[in-house]
């Protein structure tokens, strides 16, 4: 199976210029989020793409960091951020895993939220990588995300999602049950404030958890 980087990196320009198939979900991804933000907060998105959602959100907070492992997806951001000369957003090139470590290194504090959206069902090891996203976090600080369960609705595509990924057509996808995602979040130290459905017709669960 191809590596990830070198999966999205070859996908970017065509995931760019796809439209946002439920717009209204979106939307109501992008309210909520912003509600659980201020104009204070350092901000850490992982898999951020091509940065439509960092744009959308950047000028809320104080600052914003957008990472994704695919250098092409950072590319296309940077090249949307300029356009928009948006001070208080950057973006970097980086695994989950090294996501906000070389601004903690540096001395930076914890981050006041992190966001993942519709990228934990990606990661190859989720307890490792919601261990890694809590470390990046202040103590009371939000992760804030977007995931699909596909164990909860979608158990019939997986032969399909397997065949694709044998020839190098899709990326890796976990599959795990609404219950199995909460349960993860709290077995990582977090302490899930709102839970809902965006869109309630699929099982994308928007979750704000909480250090603790």
């Amino acid at each position: 199976m191809r590596r990830q980087d070198e999966f999205w990196d070859k996908a970017a320009r065509k995931y760019a210029a796809d439209p946002i198939r439920d717009e209204a979900s979106y939307r109501r991804t992008l309210e909520a989020t912003a509600a659980r933000l201020t104009p204070q907060d350092r901000v850490l998105e992982v898999g951020c793409g091509t940065g439509t959602t960092a744009l959308r959100l950047a000028a809320g907070t104080g600052s914003y960091l957008g990472t994704d492992i695919s250098a092409q997806m950072i590319a296309i951001a940077n090249e949307k951020a300029a356009d928009a000369m948006a001070e208080n957003l950057a973006f970097r090139k980086a695994s989950v895993m090294e996501a906000g470590q070389a601004e903690l290194a540096a001395g930076a504090p914890p981050f006041d939220a992190v966001l993942a959206f519709n990228m934990l069902h990606m990661a190859e090891d989720l307890p490792a990588t919601l261990a890694a996203l809590r470390a990046r976090l202040k103590t009371g600080g939000l992760l804030i995300s977007k995931t699909v369960c596909l164990k909860s609705w979608g158990w019939y595509m997986l032969p399909l999602i397997r065949a694709m990924q044998m020839v190098g057509k899709a990326p890796h996808v976990g599959f795990f049950t609404i219950a199995e995602l909460d349960q993860a979040m709290v077995d990582a130290g977090f302490r899930i404030l709102e839970a809902e459905l965006h869109p309630a017709s699929r099982k994308a669960r928007f979750l704000v958890a909480q250090k603790v």
